[in-house]
């Protein structure tokens, strides 16, 4: 069949009334109720099954699907209705008493019916219930329920109906919506009219505040925002509630029955109520593919489902933007529609308003003018009648006069500017308005305000139209928070906040960097630039380096400033890169970040660009640890670059750092220092801080108390959301593999590692360990189970792939849902004195363990390891050497130690080396001659460190 799908084709009345009259009843108790359920169900069956059919093959939208199920559920009840009071509990001679009508209300009653949606029934008594109504109700909706339908239901009188609804609103709006189905439909009259003189009948104002307040709390309860990339298509802001919201107000204060009533009252215009209509539509086409897709009554768009209802609905890839992710923009710009909607409707509603406007809205005031812009209500708003044609300027000026003010813009304002968005174009030359523009974007005080009201108002986009390219754009992963126009205004409500000295306490180095550099206005332009070229197929941040030299000069920047604002943004990456995935205290990583960066100026604008962009990412991206690594790069890089070389040289570096751990040992003696001292080569003295050092010492100290084999020490550091972790221990083939297992063992994960050995064989090695998902490790029962399997690893007790196994899950649906491919990535140029090795893999416990062991089998030496995460993905990076102190140099050897690691990225782990999960070994297995395929080689890792990783950012 590929006409469209039509309601006798869903369900024949006929027919199954005849099918049901075919029935024999059972003596006086009528027919089987188990067949006539039968007969329904079956029914049902089929009707859903051509509904989905043709949904599924895109002849039916959601909203057409939902009202083809809306019909057949009405037709099954009123069948079984005659069933019911026919044949099952006939009266001949009803009393006056014994009536009773079926009502449906709530989504039922406005005929949205998705596939999984309860299906909400009233049965309505007159004055008081009978033995023979309840045997009513209770047959039909036990075999609704024997239907497998999910069925929301209530038994009342009118009067309960009306007391009821003026004491609860959700009750109140659900029979705002109810609609006749089957039965007395007197007693259904008497129940509206009763509701409409009793419950609304002056009630409007009260009703609508009401609503729009529990529209507020559910905002809060869904994040408070339409953009987030896991939204909740019915409840979340933007979605179906909201336009549901919408219907309600004007269906409570004008009794409209139907959506395009409301251009009738001049309540929508023509082409708002085509908005209206749209997004109405898609919305319910997304809600009944989910509800297909997962078999229940899901409303959250999470992860695993995108996908899937992105290829449902025909969206195909295209060049830069995936199928998934442009499904999920149009989602967004729905989402956007329906917030310019529910401004139009309040401006209008208010408009009208005599005594007090609605909505919480503040008491009218009298009318004064700002800038040449009328006063209305403490919003500002254009003359009456004025054309802006005649100044197109004004559009951007209105919104720099409420930055100014601090005053709202008026939704009739905003409903103006939309009707004339094509003068937008015009502007972009206009100096006025492109000063008007940087005046609101590089204040600090609150320009994410008026920036939101620019986007919600499609001017932002019309103005840079590069941005608008991201508007609406979501990344698909697990790493970001937001879509890419949110994150954009967030960052730079970030920058603002520390501009305004708010964040001090968060960010001490960002907030006195803003104080220090010389141009704040390059800092906002790329902090708006610096991922607005996202989505275009190639590296974001040339790209986006391009746009800055466009738009720089027309927002009125110096050359100096659009060149520092460019190369912001070409290199925005480079410090959180080389901050996380690259080992600090090796000089060479400092020298070579200090040499791309080149000026003060730039390292001062480029740690605070990156703070802002981590922490507006979302939730848990950004943690103490992070920061402190930053910190380390960035005073490592200043040194350099104030005096214009490294400052001080390898030997004077040493003995600093054995001052300054001298300096915190007060107790003890000279020669207890030099002892110690001595045990340690140069590598040791230059990797840690001396804060460590001297912690280091102690546990040295303690280790070698009579009776101790080994040492460990663990120390929470709240400012880093981590904790310090010190094992000493007499060093042996395989150590750190054995730690890193027995930390992912205990249900740890390691953010940074440093691996040392005393000139007497001893191994001292310093972790920084988080939780799985990167929080504080500061649970007492946590860190007694970490140490208490580290101890058992040290005297060869601890099985660790038996203990991760056990704590090993699935990963779940929403990680399920992303492929990350492993990718391993070999560079000798990071470093003078060891080879790097980067690995991209997905993210599990275990997976540090997996790759140090088969570090361990090829005979690799690990002293440095830096572990990060970005959502699904896991970035583990080690500084390696071979046996013999050399780098790994020849072309076999590395792409065997390639293919080896690709092969523990995807978790095919063949046995543990010896003695890695058992008793105490020291031999050695691995050699050259494993796979040596599957695996690519990038010998220049550093040179295109931020172009490969910037889809992670």
């Amino acid at each position: 069949m590929t006409r469209a799908l039509k309601k006798t084709d869903v369900i024949d009345p006929r027919e199954v009334r005849a099918v049901l009259a075919d029935i024999p009843d059972q003596g006086a108790d009528g027919p089987d109720r188990g067949e006539v359920t039968g007969v329904l169900a079956a029914a049902l069956d089929r009707g859903d099954d051509l509904i989905r059919r043709d949904f599924e093959a895109l002849r039916l939208n959601g909203r057409q699907a939902a009202a083809l199920r809306c019909y057949l559920i009405d037709q099954l009840i009123a069948l079984m209705f005659e069933v019911v009071t026919g044949r099952l509990f006939p009266r001949p001679n009803p009393t006056e008493a014994e009536r009773v009508a079926v009502v449906a209300t709530g989504g039922y009653g406005r005929g949205e019916l998705c596939p999984h949606s309860d299906v909400d029934v009233l049965f309505l008594f007159p004055y008081k219930r009978t033995s023979w109504g309840e045997q009513v109700a209770e047959t039909m909706l036990y075999t609704l329920w024997d239907m497998r339908l999910k069925v929301g239901h209530a038994a009342r009188t009118p009067g309960d109906c009306v007391r009821l609804a003026r004491e609860d609103l959700s009750i109140r709006t659900a029979l705002l919506e109810a609609r006749f189905l089957v039965g007395d439909r007197l007693l259904f009259d008497a129940m509206t009219q009763a509701y409409e003189a009793e419950v609304i009948t002056g009630t409007g104002a009260d009703f609508v505040e009401a609503k729009l307040a529990e529209r507020d709390q559910r905002h809060q309860r869904f994040n408070d925002s339409r953009y987030v990339v896991e939204p909740n298509l019915k409840e979340g802001k933007g979605g179906l509630r909201d336009l549901h919201t919408l219907y309600w107000i004007v269906k409570y204060l004008y009794r409209v029955e139907r959506p395009r009533d409301m251009v009738t009252e001049r309540i929508l215009s023509q082409g708002e109520l085509r908005r209206f209509i749209d997004a109405e539509r898609f919305l319910m086409t997304v809600r009944t593919a989910l509800h297909y897709l997962t078999g229940k009554p899901e409303e959250r768009l999470t992860f695993d489902v995108q996908r899937a209802l992105a290829d449902q609905l025909g969206y195909r890839d295209r060049a830069g933007l995936s199928g998934v992710e442009r499904f999920m923009k149009h989602y967004f710009l729905v989402a956007k529609q329906v917030g310019d909607l529910t401004r139009v409707v309040c401006a209008v509603l208010e408009a009208r308003a005599e005594k007090r406007p609605l909505f919480s809205l503040a008491r009218l005031a009298p009318r004064r003018s700002i800038s040449g812009f009328r006063v209305d209500n403490d919003r500002l708003t254009f003359r009456p009648g004025e054309d802006l044609a005649d100044e197109p300027v004004r559009i951007v000026k209105i919104f720099t006069v409420a930055h100014r003010t601090g005053l709202d813009i008026h939704p009739e304002a905003l409903r103006l500017i939309r009707r004339n968005l094509r003068l937008v174009n015009t502007l972009r030359t206009d100096p006025e308005a492109n000063a008007l523009f940087l005046e609101i974007l590089t204040s600090p005080d609150h320009p994410e305000v008026n920036l939101t009201r620019l986007n919600e108002a499609g001017v932002f986009g019309r103005f840079v139209p590069d941005f608008g390219r991201v508007v609406a754009m979501m990344q698909y992963d697990m790493y970001h928070h937001y879509t890419v126009d949110a994150h954009t205004i967030h960052a730079l409500e970030l920058l603002a906040r520390i501009d305004r000295g708010e964040l001090a306490d968060d960010h001490p180095l960002a907030s006195d960097l803003i104080h220090k550099i010389a141009s704040r206005r390059a800092l906002y332009v790329a902090v708006l630039c610096h991922d607005i070229a996202k989505g275009r197929g190639g590296d974001h941040s040339v790209l986006g380096e391009g746009v800055v030299r466009r738009l720089g000069p027309r927002l009125g920047l110096t050359t100096a400033e659009v060149d520092l604002a460019a190369w912001l943004v070409r290199w925005h990456l480079l410090m959180s890169h080389t901050a996380f995935k690259r080992d600090i205290a090796d000089r060479k990583t400092a020298e070579d970040f200090a040499r791309t960066v080149s000026s003060p100026e730039r390292l001062k604008t480029l740690l605070i660009l990156t703070v802002v962009d981590i922490r507006a990412v979302g939730p848990g991206t950004w943690n103490g640890w992070k920061a402190q690594l930053l910190r380390d790069l960035f005073h490592a890089a200043e040194e350099i670059l104030v005096a214009g070389h490294a400052a001080r040289g390898r030997a004077q570096r040493v003995a600093d750092q054995k001052a300054a751990q001298a300096e915190r040992l007060p107790d003890w003696s000279p020669a207890a220092i030099d002892r110690l001292q001595a045990r340690f080569t140069d590598p040791y003295w230059i990797a840690e801080d001396a804060d460590t050092l001297a912690r280091n010492a102690r546990l040295v100290a303690e280790t070698e108390e009579p009776g101790r084999r080994h040492g460990i020490a663990i120390e929470v550091d709240p400012g880093q959301d981590a904790a310090k972790l010190s094992v000493f221990a007499a060093d042996r083939p395989g150590l750190f593999a054995r730690l890193a297992g027995a930390i992912a063992g205990a249900g740890a994960s390691v953010a940074d590692a440093r691996i040392h050995t005393s000139t007497d064989g001893w191994a001292l090695d310093n972790f920084v360990v988080q939780t799985e998902d990167g929080a504080a490790l500061d649970e007492p029962a946590r860190l007694a189970r970490l140490e208490k399997a580290l101890d058992a690893t040290l005297k060869g007790r601890f099985k660790a792939r038996e203990q991760i196994h056990k704590r090993q899950k699935p990963p779940g649906r929403r990680r399920g849902a992303f492929e990350v491919e492993p990718a391993v990535y070999i560079d000798n140029n990071v470093s003078n004195r060891a080879t790097v090795i980067e690995v991209n893999a997905r993210d599990r416990l275990g997976l540090l363990f997996d790759l140090a062991e088969t570090l361990y089998k090829l005979r690799l030496k690990v002293y440095s390891a830096q572990v990060t995460t970005f959502g699904e993905r896991a970035v583990d990076t080690f500084y390696v050497q071979e046996r013999d102190d050399r780098k790994c140099l020849h072309p076999r050897r590395l792409k065997n130690i390639e293919a080896r690691l690709l092969a523990a990225a995807r978790g095919e782990i063949d046995n543990p080396a010896p003695g890695v999960s058992g008793p105490e070994s020291s031999s050695e297995t691995g050699s050259d001659k494993g796979s040596e395929t599957g695996a690519k080689t990038a010998p220049h890792l550093a040179q295109a460190d931020t172009d490969r990783s910037a889809a992670a950012e």
